[in-house]
């Protein structure tokens, strides 16, 4: 019994966070809703293992991660939908609309990145896990790691170079339309 009220307690305390990092992993709020789900299933089954070893989030995320790599792999055909677009406060003093506009600018970028490299920026820049920790999550080595992390910010700062710097303001990008193959993969 008290194992259950454990699992309930993480789950209620944790939810929100692992859909957030589910979300940035799919790209898509009902994928994402579905890969907390299943992740949570798998937990409940080794709970009591999980919370011996006092890990549950180390847990969940490996979990989720790999999960997302899997099951992008077996799709064969992939949606890429933006409709849903996580809202951001303004930061210092800047414009709001802005701000949206680039974060759904890094967004669409992310997306057309491979699962696994996206998986690596979710976890080093949103989840905010060392090099090590994201190593262990992904079960591969910390050079590897590092490498995903190079290649994919310079894949994400060549998506979001401008066509003609001279026609953009200062600090403004634009992304080309996202579009894909018949089998859904990004062009």
């Amino acid at each position: 019994m008290a194992d259950e009220e454990a699992f309930r307690e993480f789950v209620t305390a944790r939810w929100t966070a692992l859909l957030r990092t589910a979300y940035l992993l799919t790209g898509d709020h009902g994928r994402a809703e579905d890969l907390v789900q299943t992740t949570l299933e798998k937990m409940h089954r080794h709970w009591r293992r999980i919370e011996r070893k006092d890990a549950p989030d180390a847990y969940a995320r490996r979990v989720m991660t790999n999960l997302a790599i899997s099951q992008s792999r077996r799709r064969r055909f992939r949606e890429t939908s933006i409709a849903f677009a996580p809202q951001i406060a303004a930061r210092d003093g800047a414009n709001s609309a802005d701000a949206v506009a680039v974060r759904d600018e890094v967004w669409r970028a992310l997306l057309l990145l491979p699962p696994r490299m996206r998986a690596v920026l979710v976890l080093r820049f949103f989840e905010d896990l060392s090099e090590a920790e994201v190593a262990r999550t992904l079960e591969c080595s910390e050079g590897t790691v590092k490498s995903q992390t190079s290649r994919g910010l310079a894949r994400l700062r060549e998506l979001m170079r401008p066509d003609d710097p001279d026609d953009e303001p200062a600090g403004a990008r634009r992304l080309a339309p996202i579009t894909t193959t018949p089998e859904g993969m990004p062009r």
